[in-house]
């Protein structure tokens, strides 16, 4: 710390050349992120609420009244009006809050959860610090959570298991529907991963896509996750967690005597209301139809990428259910594709199961820059 304060100005020229640094998303080069450039309409709610406390709501009544409209949104999107939850920090302290209700719920003492192989790394983050037994169930052969895997975990100990609704390696959706039927008859909470697609499955759906259903509208299903700064297009961090039933939130609530609320059931007790602000900010702005424009010209990408990518001679792991797209090659470990990208500027990822290269078409991917990337894999391929 400087003895004397820094100009103004000054600040903001230092600041400039560590932001140089960094990537940006409008440059079209960050393909292997499930963030996106936030719309301005957010980026300005956020900033009007950034005073605002969630975590003591009796000073912001104004801010905690969004919340409840944005819950109620989020909830009539996912199926069901009537839900309880919080717009939170994102999809890992969602899927802790949901593993929490889930243990909490059933006083199980030697407490199992049972996940898909393509599960987020948020779920083992979660069973080392509520002490779950996590099991894997294997996926089938197209990368979605095969239930007889799961059947044959189920034990006494089972307190909750968990379906993906928008893998975050593929894309993929697993079959919520049979889940829900097994929960429902084994007396299981069943929680559903959809911080990716939560946010446009159901916009695909009215754009005439045939995708499975996953949501409340089964009435297995417990929780949801959902993540309004991936395809929601919110400023970060900004996430959801819905409930269908108010007493998930409840039995893992916490006395909070010395603030405004008496109970407090999040993981975080300062929570912006910046985040919240942005959520129904744009909620209301693009509405369905946004949205479902948002969801469509992302689709319409990854077509297109997934085309060009066979073009120039590599294989797709399996074709794009949701908007990412993954490939590998035959005769090109999957390391030097990515080393081979990076040295031209593109940023990729990889997914781990099976190894390929991963790019999610965000909406701040344009046709423009799949050209350059193809351009490249082209060249690539050539080597």
């Amino acid at each position: 710390m400087e003895d004397n304060g820094i100009p103004e100005e000054q600040i903001y020229q230092m600041l400039r050349k560590y932001k140089e640094k960094d990537l940006t998303h409008r440059s079209g080069r960050i393909l292997g992120s499930m963030c996106t450039c936030p719309h301005p309409v957010g980026i300005k709610a956020y900033m009007m609420f950034l005073e605002s406390n969630l975590g003591d709501p009796g000073l912001f009544p104004g801010t905690k009244s969004l919340e409840e409209e944005a819950i109620t949104m989020l909830g009539e999107l996912m199926g069901k009006k009537e839900v309880y939850g919080h717009i939170i920090t994102g999809g890992t302290e969602a899927n802790l809050m949901a593993m929490r209700a889930a243990r909490n719920i059933s006083k199980v003492r030697d407490p199992e959860i049972i996940v898909p192989k393509s599960a987020h790394f948020s779920f083992k983050k979660a069973a080392d610090m509520l002490k779950l037994d996590m099991k894997m169930a294997d996926l089938d052969d197209d990368y979605r959570m095969d239930t007889s895997s799961v059947e044959d975990l189920i034990s006494d100990n089972t307190v909750a298991i968990v379906g993906v609704a928008g893998t975050t390696e593929l894309g993929k959706i697993d079959p919520i529907e049979e889940l829900s039927r097994i929960c429902l008859e084994k007396d299981i909470y069943l929680h559903v991963d959809a911080a990716f697609g939560g946010y446009s499955i159901p916009f695909l759906k009215d754009a005439g896509y045939d995708l499975p259903e996953f949501d409340f509208s089964l009435p297995g299903v417990s929780s949801i996750t959902i993540d309004p700064h991936k395809m929601g297009l919110a400023p970060i961090p900004t996430g959801g967690i819905l409930f269908r039933e108010r007493e998930y939130l409840e039995v893992m609530a916490i006395e909070t005597p010395y603030l405004t609320e008496d109970l407090q059931s999040t993981v975080v007790g300062t929570r912006t209301g910046a985040a919240t602000a942005a959520t129904w900010a744009l909620l209301k702005h693009l509405g369905r139809e946004g949205y479902q424009e948002v969801s469509r010209k992302c689709m319409e990408i990854t077509s297109h990428l997934a085309e060009g990518v066979e073009k120039a001679g590599f294989e797709l792991v399996t074709r794009p259910e949701l908007n990412i797209v993954a490939f590998r090659s035959s005769q090109i470990p999957v390391e030097e594709i990515a080393s081979k990208l990076e040295n031209r500027g593109w940023a990729v990822s990889l997914a781990s199961y099976p190894q390929a290269i991963r790019i999610i078409v965000m909406p701040h991917l344009k046709r423009e820059h799949v050209k350059a990337f193809l351009a490249d894999l082209e060249l690539i391929k050539e080597d």
